[in-house]
């Protein structure tokens, strides 16, 4: 190599290293001027890494205890699991993380959608990723497909949190996300207050699948994304449309479950001490 071109490569690497030294500069200074804090529990970060959770928060959360039902996941006991009920015949799998009824998991699905912490969903997203799934499923899954958020609250927000967590799920699944493909056919009311029976009726016939990408779900098995279930009702309509669209099967994948009366909710504490309670 002539003596030019040595000189050439050792300024390629000074400014490689230069720029690398800055932009580590700047982000030790960011930190130390605005330390991160947690969205859940808002004290300060020592990783920020952990998807701006804290590693206390998430090892936290109330996990579905085992044993689980095959189908929908469900905490099951030695009677007929009753949450499959609830699910269309359509549906193969549903799961979900973790319990999602008060403390540090609601804490972090309110972060995400009424926050604006939007990185949140990255660790979400990766711990959805990491559920069993049958078999098929895994084999099959063609590609995930977020609900979708009433046009008035995505641009409240600013974005919609199920197409975020979609997105952290498909990086590790390694399968698209379509995004278009559902749509909603009017507004809704918000299910938060509704009794089961309302919430079907709320949602029942409103949505439909976009006409002009309907073909893409011929004989697919695609997988629901959204943020919590509570009784199925939005992600059944959902399903009902990509059924009625073309879809052959769908599964459900959510960060959070809402417990029925009866269900047993395990805490840290009791997992410490080997006990379980019933709430």
């Amino acid at each position: 190599m002539s003596e030019l071109g040595r000189h050439d490569d050792g300024r390629a690497a000074l400014r490689s290293t230069l720029r690398a030294t800055l932009h580590a500069t700047l982000h030790a200074a960011r930190d130390f001027l605005l330390p991160p804090v947690c969205a859940s529990c808002d004290q300060l970060m020592s990783d920020p890494a952990e998807a701006l959770v804290c590693g206390v928060c998430w090892s936290r959360l109330p996990m579905l205890p085992a044993p689980r039902c095959e189908r929908c996941g469900h905490p099951a006991d030695e009677y007929e699991c009753r949450w499959c009920a609830l699910l269309p015949p359509f549906v193969r799998a549903a799961r979900s993380v973790c319990w999602a009824k008060s403390g540090t998991a609601l804490a972090i699905v309110h972060a995400l959608k009424y926050g604006g912490w939007m990185r949140v969903a990255e660790g979400m997203g990766t711990r959805m990723a990491r559920l069993a799934f049958p078999d098929d499923v895994r084999r099959e899954r063609t590609a995930l497909v977020p609900v979708p958020l009433a046009h008035a609250r995505e641009r409240e927000r600013g974005y919609n949190q199920s197409g975020l967590l979609a997105a952290a799920i498909a990086v590790k699944w390694k399968v698209p996300v379509w995004n278009d493909v559902i749509v909603r056919g009017r507004a809704t009311e918000s299910q938060t207050r509704l009794t089961p029976e309302q919430r079907r009726r709320n949602v029942s016939s409103a949505f439909t699948v976009a006409p002009r990408l309907g073909a893409r779900l011929r004989g697919a098995h695609v997988v629901l994304v959204d943020d919590v279930v509570t009784t199925a009702a939005t992600l059944n309509a959902c399903a009902s449309a990509l059924f009625d669209g073309g879809a052959r099967i769908i599964s459900y994948v959510t960060f959070g479950r809402a417990p029925s009366i009866g269900d047993r909710i395990e805490t840290t504490g009791d997992l410490l001490n080997g006990n379980s309670r019933r709430h």
